[in-house]
């Protein structure tokens, strides 16, 4: 008997997810320690492909069986032990449903979209998170978190914590090999703190869990976390920062206040940018949805949420609940507008446009302050959104 592949799909609901799913499948975005994908990995023990939009496929690539088993799992959806039980019990032509929403489906042939018999339609009646809007997105974080942590490190031994720092709840920390910690509060009773391989918290930090600090990342001195903060792969962060989520590579080196947000990868939030995450009036936030072209309830607390490689100025000012698309470049003394599409670049009233071969200029000169560069999968998926936006169909 042959092992199937697992594929993570894309549903139709991805186009809610934007900005964050204008460049990558949803099972690629990050919440908590790991990635939808990685979760998946960790829990499965083998790797796992993406069926996701066309123009995506070239940098996530679709891997088949050869036999033709292949085990199709909802990527908005995060594992848990019952979960993958019900998955990994699923026989060929099996799909498994909640509430009438698709959760697996084990496909034996080529043919995704075959329909099945309805005794082949199963029901999971256990519970799991399912991330459908961007705000949920940090609104689960520090669940998450939790979750990652105790996968991560489970039969495993901390690197030893500097004794120079201020530590409670040292049981919920863990260092990986090669971290550094010095001169700084660590408080983990409201959370773990998972600080990943060669990832540096400079003196003085005041850190209150959850906080996942990932491999090569930098925390600047005197930052203060108060929970459930997930910093990606050699990001750097500074100043105040609560409950929010940023993607790999990207930084908020200096003060400045950022809550209750999702920063995307390729970011840089200029010195003093602060957002605002609650209404002067107490009232529900609203975030602009682009693919339904309208706004929509987000609960109490929101920051901002932006798309990856976009970038703003020093004192950038966000108002609650503010959605900048991908490859923005945004600077000026005033609050920019709420949404603010893919591809913007300016000052007061935002008219411009980036033109696409200034984009992809400014993103490689970012991506080499880390060693990195676009590859033409990347290019190529911002060619597309960049033509999307300018005709009006993203």
């Amino acid at each position: 008997m042959h092992n199937p592949h697992y594929i993570l799909f894309d549903t139709p609901g991805r186009d809610l997810m934007y900005p964050f799913t204008h460049t990558r499948p949803m099972a690629a975005c990050r919440i908590g320690i790991l990635t939808i994908q990685e979760k998946w990995e960790r829990w499965l023990g083998v790797s796992c492909s993406h069926y996701t939009a066309e123009y995506l496929q070239p940098k996530y690539p679709l891997q088949l069986s050869p036999e033709g088993k292949n085990l199709l799992i909802n990527g908005h959806i995060l594992p848990n032990a019952a979960l993958v039980e019900a998955i990994r019990e699923l026989k060929p032509g099996q799909e498994l449903f909640k509430e009438n929403h698709l959760v697996a489906k084990y496909v034996d042939g080529k043919d995704f979209f075959n329909p099945v018999a309805q005794a082949d339609r199963l029901s999971f009646e256990g519970v799991f998170t399912r991330i459908d809007h961007p705000w949920e997105l940090h609104l689960h974080n520090a669940v998450a978190l939790q979750d990652d942590f105790e996968l991560l490190t489970a039969g495993r031994e901390s690197a030893p914590i500097d004794p120079g720092n201020q530590v409670v709840g040292a049981g919920n920390i863990f260092l990986e090999e090669g971290a550094v910690v010095t001169h700084s509060i660590l408080n983990a009773s409201t959370g773990p703190i998972y600080i990943g391989k060669d990832a540096l918290i400079m003196e003085g930090c005041m850190i209150r869990g959850g906080l996942a600090l990932l491999d090569g990342a930098v925390m600047k001195m005197g930052t203060k976390i108060y929970g459930a903060v997930t910093v990606g792969k050699q990001g750097i962060v500074g100043g105040e920062i609560k409950n929010s989520i940023f993607f790999d590579y990207s930084n908020k080196s200096h003060d400045g206040y950022i809550g209750d947000a999702v920063i995307g990868e390729w970011c840089n939030l200029g010195a003093g940018t602060s957002c605002s995450n609650i209404k002067n009036n107490g009232s529900e936030v609203k975030i602009w949805m682009e693919a339904k072209n309208e706004a929509w309830p987000a609960g109490l607390k929101c920051g901002v949420l932006m798309g990856d490689y976009s970038r703003c100025a020093i004192q950038t000012m966000f108002n609650t609940g503010t959605v900048i698309g991908v490859s923005c470049n945004i600077f000026g003394g005033t609050f920019p507008p709420k949404f603010v599409p893919s591809f913007t670049w300016g000052g007061i009233g935002l008219s411009e446009r980036y033109r696409l071969a200034e984009a992809l200029r400014d993103v490689t000169s970012w991506m080499l302050f880390k060693k990195k560069s676009p590859s033409e999968s990347e290019k190529q998926i911002l060619t597309y959104i960049f033509e999307q936006q300018n005709s009006g169909l993203a």
